[in-house]
């Protein structure tokens, strides 16, 4: 008689192909990437395999902030290989934006990113507003090639990057205005140059609005910018918590600062000319409030999906030729530790089939699935809570250890996720059903973390 299957030998049996069809479906979409790009970038891209693993980086964020460098091996676990200073400095553990010690300081995404070809590595200094530059060697080794400041005028708040190589645009957005966005230059060995030109997210009815994160569409044509707030907070009450009425129009009626409730102009979309520069933006509505995070599908490069801070989910949109966008319905999270969940951050797998999202204030993760342009709940929760040290309270008021940015390996089988307040960074095997299994964890500063990247 044949031998009967158990549950756990089916659950194996589809862990080991979901591996082995992500792993082919990472190789396809790259080389789908690469087709007719630049040799070298293939080349790169060849000579890295995610079978041995790879690096990872993090910035400290700290006052005299570093890049930390971790290597993952080929199951996942980490060890730390160096701390790179980026001779810049970093806002420490307490926020630019609400003078308070906490984790995601920033409120952003993307403030560590590489290029396409892997050659560099950039990293914002949200203390002091300046950018640094680093060459990446064979083995992942960083060398300091450049630090710049952004040339914005107001004190810190440097959080975000996006990088054209076509014509080599480093594209900075930054907490506070009027110009939430600087460009920088970038040659062939990284070195950097702050450019005159500067643009605003603010709006004729909202002068002093902060944007969260910056993210190229795939062919560059367009710049989209994230908001958070349409007025930047600037009282408390008693128990330091934040205010998020404001009186506002010609009445005084009380109005909510948080972007897109009800505004519809969460989202800013800037094109991009041929040398790099921006034009006028567009502003359109984010179908829900605080669009903090937008991501694009892997194979379809005209879809993305937009997280929610307040909307307490994601959803699912197109961009044309002309960017317009067409968002469709919000997939809500369960929410019945609090509301908001303050769901920010969103790392999407390779096969397009899962998005894994952060809701910084429930001190774990939640993961959707993709199905066509249909949208639904994968595990929520996707992974048990990490607690943090009980001094942080997110703003549903619940104890929470501060998740903020994740990155999910180019194979999609692991996905690295800091906790800000538990002084943790976590590595997570991911599953076929949408959960997470945590492989490995390792120390980091406390709070001031920042931003993850690798290959």
């Amino acid at each position: 008689m044949p031998e009967r299957k158990t549950d756990l030998d089916r659950a194996s049996s589809e862990f080991v192909d979901r591996r082995a069809f992500l792993q082919v479906t990472a190789a396809a979409v790259t080389g789908a990437a690469l087709a007719g790009g630049p040799p070298e970038i293939a080349a790169a891209q060849m000579r890295r395999s995610d079978h041995v693993g790879g690096p990872l980086y993090m910035q400290t964020n700290e006052t005299h902030n570093a890049i930390i460098h971790y290597h993952r091996d080929a199951k996942g676990a980490l060890t730390e290989v160096e701390r790179v200073p980026t001779r810049g400095a970093g806002s420490g553990v307490v926020s630019p934006i609400y003078h308070i010690s906490r984790p995601n300081d920033l409120e952003g995404a993307g403030s560590v990113i590489l290029s396409p070809d892997r050659r560099l590595l950039f990293a914002t200094n949200a203390g002091d507003n300046s950018v640094s530059s680093f060459s990446v060697g064979e083995d992942g080794k960083l060398k300091m090639v450049d630090v710049k400041r952004t040339g914005n005028s107001a004190l810190g708040g440097a959080k975000s990057l996006a990088y054209a190589p076509s014509n080599g645009m480093l594209f900075v957005v930054h907490t506070v205005g009027p110009d939430h966005i600087r460009l920088m230059s970038v040659d062939s060995e990284g070195q950097l140059t702050s450019r005159r030109e500067q643009y605003s997210v603010n709006t004729k009815d909202w002068p002093d609005r902060g944007p969260t994160m910056g993210t190229l569409t795939p062919d560059s044509k367009f710049l989209i910018v994230g908001t958070i707030f349409d007025q930047l907070p600037t009282k408390h009450y008693p128990d330091g918590s934040v205010v998020l009425w404001t009186p506002h129009g010609p009445d005084g009626s009380l109005h909510l600062i948080l972007a897109n409730a009800p505004d519809p102009d969460g989202i800013a979309i800037f094109p991009v000319r041929e040398d790099g520069t921006l034009g006028k933006a567009k502003f359109q509505d984010a179908k829900g409030p605080v669009p903090f995070d937008i991501v694009f599908l892997h194979g379809r490069p005209n879809t993305f999906i937009v997280g929610y801070a307040v909307g307490d989910g994601c959803a699912m949109g197109t961009i044309d030729h002309e960017g317009n966008m067409n968002i469709g319905p919000l997939v809500k999270i369960d929410t019945s530790a609090g509301v908001p969940s303050e769901l920010c951050w969103l790392a999407i797998s390779p096969d397009d089939r899962f998005v894994y999202a952060t809701p910084f204030g429930y001190s774990r993760l939640s993961s959707f699935r993709i199905d066509g342009d249909r949208l639904s709940i994968a595990k929520d929760p996707a992974c048990p809570k990490v607690p943090g040290d009980g001094t942080f309270r997110a703003f549903n008021s619940t104890v929470s250890s501060g998740p903020s940015d994740g990155w999910l390996t180019p194979d999609g089988a692991y996905l690295y996720q800091i906790y800000g307040n538990a002084s943790t960074l976590v590595g997570y095997a991911t599953q076929p059903d949408g959960s997470l299994h945590e492989v490995t964890s390792m120390k980091i500063p406390y709070n001031s973390p920042q931003g993850l990247a690798g290959f």
